[in-house]
């Protein structure tokens, strides 16, 4: 059984200005957990994590994947979504995770991601791990949990930043905006996300340190005694996210018996 990880952390963003902290810290505390578990880990940060060769690196992973592998694919970075061009999303959105050059129109949509994962092959187990904005705005809190140590700020680059001034996809962004429904995207893999559609990931710092809220959430979890499945990982997760300093829902998509199956 091969063990095979793609880890991306992505604080710079040229021609933003909203560059990151904690994004590549995140891809290298989950190198060392994967690393620990007997992964052989790829990671691609800042400069090296264009869309290019992000696509690249699952294609590679995913492709040379046999029945009884397990693949772990973990980002760190902005979130953002464009309007549907193809009509297969219910909300009218294309959510993307940001490369570093996103700004130079060049992004990972849902839609790449589900052409490389439907290649999967039966018997192959992936996990997806995306610490990062998809939208919204926050929606949800409760006591308890992680206190950061600095300010927090949102994963999310603004649609109409990407727009850059063009008033055809400015317009299909207002258009997108206001059609609620929610997305379903299905993947054949499980998918752990740092929060909902309608809500921000945080990028904060805890003991001085810069990092995801969800990442280091979720890797302080895995140290939980009886941590030997994915459904009691997440819940775990959800005993300390949302909480009152850090208003995010973590979420869990996947079949009942890939929740229910052994954590990678």
């Amino acid at each position: 059984m091969a063990l095979r990880a793609l880890c991306v952390g992505i604080n710079d963003y040229p021609g933003s200005d909203m560059d990151l902290a904690g994004c590549v810290n995140d891809a290298a505390d989950w190198r060392a957990v994967l690393e620990t578990r007997g992964y052989r880990v790829d990671s691609l940060l800042d400069a090296d994590a264009t869309r290019t060769r992000m696509i690249e690196g699952l294609r590679a992973i995913v492709g040379d994947a046999t029945p009884g592998d397990q693949l772990v694919f973990t980002f760190s970075g902005h979130g953002s979504w464009l309007p549907d061009n193809d009509r297969d999303e219910p909300d009218a959105r294309d959510e993307m995770m940001c490369p570093h050059d996103v700004m130079q129109q060049q992004y990972v949509l849902d839609d790449d991601l589900h052409q490389i994962f439907m290649t999967k092959k039966d018997g192959v187990r992936l996990y997806v791990i995306s610490d990062s904005c998809h939208s919204g705005s926050v929606v949800r809190y409760a006591p308890g949990g992680l206190r950061p140590d600095t300010t927090i700020k949102a994963r999310f680059l603004p649609p109409y930043m990407l727009a850059r001034g063009n008033r055809a996809i400015e317009r299909a962004i207002d258009r997108a905006v206001n059609t609620p429904a929610p997305t379903k995207q299905e993947f054949p893999v499980l998918l752990f996300s740092g929060c909902q559609d309608s809500e921000f990931s945080y990028d904060t710092s805890f003991n001085g340190r810069p990092n995801g809220a969800f990442t280091r959430t979720a890797i302080n979890a895995l140290s939980t005694p009886g941590i030997t499945t994915a459904q009691a990982w997440y819940d775990e997760i959800r005993r300390l996210l949302p909480s009152q300093s850090l208003p995010q829902t973590p979420q869990l998509y996947g079949s009942d018996a890939a929740k229910s199956g052994p954590l990678f």
